[in-house]
């Protein structure tokens, strides 16, 4: 037999798709082809697998090898296709039977001693292979445990060519993924090291409830960075499909941790101020990598000193933020990542930043008009919550009752607040107040009486508001009725500026 098929899953983005590696064996002067568009590290599988080959005791064969992988119009990258290479060029060249690797996936990269090794994205690979109806599939060791987290299909595991080629003729059987333990619950910032500032600490409760953006503004010390970093200790876990979502992005970026666990925990990003727009935003070469605003995805994306970071980075924020999906065009084709963040900024008044206050400020009005000049107005429209902190003081620092709300008991009225929310909204697929597109909110039965938005029209026809951010404090008065309803209170939270 001169001719084999195998399966393999190629990714483009976080979206799989199953390809046929075809191996075709004929006769003419020594050489391998492959076609099918693939990348560098593609073609260079040729010298890794026969190297591989032949250190694992099996015998090259001496012909005109070519390799198709179909669809030939789909580009493929990366080494993953490996492991099903070898395995078609084997079976093509009559070594090994066809029939146990009938309608099996193979995943990995192969090593130059024969050894497989762990590869990235191997979970949206399962994930697609489970979609187009294959139910096995062999991955390397390093990766099993992940692999298995998709449910419906039958995962093994092989460390070596070797060991495949043995399972293939019968004389050896493939490994079982490691058994996993639950993952421990991570151990983060508590809201109960807060000190003081309760409109913080309130404005953090309303923006989980809701799932909006949050702008926190103050001078240095006034507790900024540690909100923000409390904000994940608040938010519910990630249901099966969020936490699918979420893990394999991290499979792709490479940052998952070992194990591969299912990330249950919403993520947290936050970026250095000196951060690229490829790394903010993704990009790279060829097909592009998932940046920052991607891996925060169904988390919270925090940009601390904003106003040092690039305004063109900045504005290219904007497009995701309201679509929740980011679209990077190269030359080797279009990727798309989701996006879905709770995005956090924080930012001093001006350049000097005086821990005293504004009294003691150098600045010009001119300068600070400039430094706040970065947070431009069509982004600061898409942030729901601004809030500006003022400094500590010593009352604050050392309360007089010692009582701090700790982050598990504002968890629970943040849950039970999400939970009203998805229980009006899941009809119509929105989870979240910040989900609920504008017109619905403006139409019965959900608008609001005519005497709670007199202020709020009164400011949209004075041009004090725009028509997007007249639909994101409607999200905002919802959320805020959905909180005080959790606390066991009553009323609307109504629009007084940009300050809540």
């Amino acid at each position: 037999m001169s001719y084999a098929r195998v399966l393999c899953v190629g990714l483009v983005g976080v979206s799989g798709h199953v390809v046929e590696v075809e191996a075709d064996l004929n006769t003419g002067l020594p050489a391998v082809v492959l076609t099918g568009l693939p990348d560098t590290a593609l073609n260079e599988a040729r010298d890794r697998v026969r190297a591989a080959v032949v250190n694992s005791g099996q015998t090259w064969p001496n012909r005109r090898i070519t390799v198709n992988l179909l669809p030939a119009d789909l580009p493929k990258h990366g080494s993953s296709f490996d492991l099903a290479i070898a395995a078609a060029l084997l079976t093509g060249a009559g070594d090994l039977p066809n029939g146990p690797l009938k309608d099996v996936v193979m995943l990995g990269e192969l090593g130059l001693d024969g050894a497989v090794r762990p590869i990235r994205g191997v979970l949206p690979m399962v994930a697609a292979a489970a979609r187009s109806g294959v139910t096995r599939v062999i991955v390397p060791l390093g990766n099993a445990c992940e692999a298995a987290a998709v449910p419906g299909v039958t995962i093994r595991a092989v460390d070596t060519l070797r060991r495949l080629v043995d399972f293939v003729r019968g004389d050896d059987g493939l490994l079982d993924p490691p058994p996993t333990g639950a993952a421990p619950p991570a151990a983060g910032p508590d809201l109960a090291d807060v000190a003081g500032q309760q409109l913080g600490r309130y404005g953090l409760e309303v923006a989980a409830a809701g799932g909006h953006h949050l702008a926190l503004f103050g001078s240095p010390g006034a507790g900024k960075t540690m909100l923000a970093e409390r904000l994940p200790s608040i938010l519910p876990e990630l249901d099966d499909e969020a936490a699918l979502e979420v893990t394999a992005l991290q499979s792709i970026a490479g940052v998952l941790q070992p194990g591969g666990q299912l990330i249950r925990r919403p993520p947290f990003q936050s970026p250095h101020h000196t951060a690229s727009t490829s790394a903010l935003i993704g990009g790279g070469s060829g097909l592009a990598r998932p940046g920052a605003l991607s891996l925060a995805h169904r988390g919270v994306l925090f940009l601390d000193e904003v106003s040092e970071m690039s305004g063109r980075t900045l504005q290219a924020l904007r497009e995701p933020l309201e679509t929740g999906q980011v679209i990077l065009a190269r030359a080797r084709g279009t990727t798309e990542y989701p996006a879905r963040v709770q995005l956090v900024v924080a930012a001093n008044p001006c350049p000097c930043a005086s821990p005293a206050g504004d009294q003691h400020c150098t600045c010009s009005p001119y300068i600070r008009r400039r430094y706040r000049a970065k947070l431009s107005g069509p982004l600061l429209d898409r942030i729901d919550i601004r809030i500006t902190l003022r400094p500590m003081r010593a009352a604050d620092l050392v309360p007089s009752d010692g009582s701090v709300t700790p982050s598990a008991v504002v968890a629970e009225k943040v849950c039970r607040a999400r939970n009203a929310a998805e229980e009006r909204w899941s009809s119509n697929g929105w989870r979240l107040n910040a989900e609920v597109p504008g017109p619905v909110l403006r139409r019965p039965p959900w608008r609001l009486p005519p005497k709670d938005t007199a202020d709020l029209r009164r400011a949209l026809d004075r041009g004090l508001l725009s028509a997007r951010g007249f639909d994101r404090v409607l999200r905002l008065a919802r959320t805020g009725w959905e909180r005080n309803s959790a606390s066991g209170g009553r009323g609307w939270m109504l629009w007084r500026g940009p300050v809540i």
